[in-house]
């Protein structure tokens, strides 16, 4: 039986970054994936990479904005993390950082745009508020009503359907070994190594048992799941999502576009699509009072509705046809901050889901794999820790 140095469960981009700094860094590594590589979160959302605070973080006032902005060290280490992935890689992502715009529509809604520009330049951030012709002349699509927007140059979309197939080929070349279709069933000690089975499936038809030095939980949804195996409840929630995206077009749309005062993301591809989200929800299916974790969440109309509602701050949206909406899941944290490293009281366990996922994915797996070869990531990442849950659990 080989022994690996790291198993990472979980092929979405964090689990296939993850594996490829750690193959590249020396490591003997397994990833274990259950279906095929971005076949859930990675795949399927809009590919955003949005570096200032979201709708949800300051909806609901400046002392949950001022928590969130916790995250902000990620979101800047994020911004150079993309800057280069494409060279590291050698492959095209799809990554386009031509500039974010956050919308305000109302006087209310430029107050709350300021305080947050003022809360994420205490951080760093590099964000600026254009208004009156000067906003009319860097984004002369968006409609009268938009009288600001928070812009931040480095913001801008990466192709999801590129990007985590790319990380897998470049974990593959530093001599990780892929494992798809294949779910891991159980999680235990033993001695001074993790036990994986994994059971039968298309990869995998017999199951087998592997050990590993160290364990990363990369599974999106399904981590709060894999991490009962090893006897830990963490605190990780399912949150059903809807995008919808329209007919090709000309290009017309440089910028990400989102809404301080409302759920809004709105980008276009190189192939001229509009994608629209934002956080709209849809429906977890459950069954037996539990989460159908895999069955896709059901469409609810009014996030049907509240993405063509796009059209509003962006008219040119407003004739072209919508000819896709589609459904998916993320994974948020109570406190939206995310979920990253040891897990306490189980050594080698580590962890890494919440918070902005895939903006937050290469950082979040350059961080951990730090962690698991020299035992100490380059930046603090104390707040994010899951210790911070552990009057709930960890026994």
């Amino acid at each position: 039986m080989t022994v690996y140095d790291t198993a990472v469960v979980g092929g979405g981009l964090l689990g296939c970054a993850t594996a490829w700094h750690l193959a590249r860094a020396g490591n003997r590594v397994l990833l274990v994936e259950k279906d095929q590589v971005n076949r859930h979160a990675s795949g399927q959302n809009a590919g955003s990479l949005h570096f200032q605070l979201e709708f949800r973080m300051v909806e609901h006032g400046d002392d949950a904005a001022r928590a969130a902005a916790r995250a902000l060290p990620l979101h800047l280490d994020a911004v150079r993390a993309w800057a280069t992935i494409e060279d590291e890689l050698g492959e095209r992502c799809g990554v386009s950082r031509t500039g974010g715009l956050m919308l305000a529509e109302t006087p209310a809604e430029i107050a709350v745009l300021d305080r947050k520009a003022a809360l994420e330049r205490e951080y760093g951030l590099d964000v600026a508020v254009l208004s009156g012709p000067e906003l009319r002349r860097f984004a002369p699509y968006l409609a009268d009503t938009v009288l600001a927007a928070g812009h931040v140059p480095g913001e801008g979309k990466a192709n999801p359907r590129l990007v985590t197939p790319a990380l897998a080929r470049a974990a593959g070349r530093h001599g990780a070994v892929l494992r798809t279709g294949c779910r891991v069933t159980g999680l235990h000690r033993r001695g001074r190594h993790w036990e994986l089975r994994t059971g039968a499936g298309p990869g995998d038809t017999a199951g087998e048992t592997h050990l590993a030095d160290t364990v990363v939980l990369a599974g999106g949804v399904w981590t709060a799941e894999l991490a009962a195996m090893a006897d830990v409840r963490l605190p990780v929630f399912p949150v059903g999502l809807t995008m919808s995206a329209t007919a090709r077009s000309r290009p017309f749309l440089p910028h990400l576009i989102q809404h301080v005062g409302r759920r809004l993301s709105m980008k276009q591809t190189e192939d001229g699509n509009v994608l629209i989200g934002g956080g709209w929800p849809a429906k977890l299916v459950s069954r037996a009072g539990r989460v159908d974790l895999e069955t896709n969440p059901e469409l609810r109309y009014e996030s049907l509705v509240g993405n063509a509602d796009a059209a509003r701050v962006v008219p040119a949206v407003f004739d072209l046809p919508v000819i896709r909406t589609w459904t998916g899941m993320t994974t948020l944290t109570p406190d939206h901050l995310p979920l990253l490293g040891a897990v306490p009281r189980r050594p080698g366990l580590y962890v890494a889901t919440g918070g902005s996922a895939f903006t937050l994915g290469l950082t979040y797996a350059r961080l951990l794999a730090a962690m698991v070869v020299t035992g100490e990531p380059d930046r603090s990442i104390e707040d994010y820790s899951p210790s911070r849950f552990g009057a709930l659990n960890f026994v």
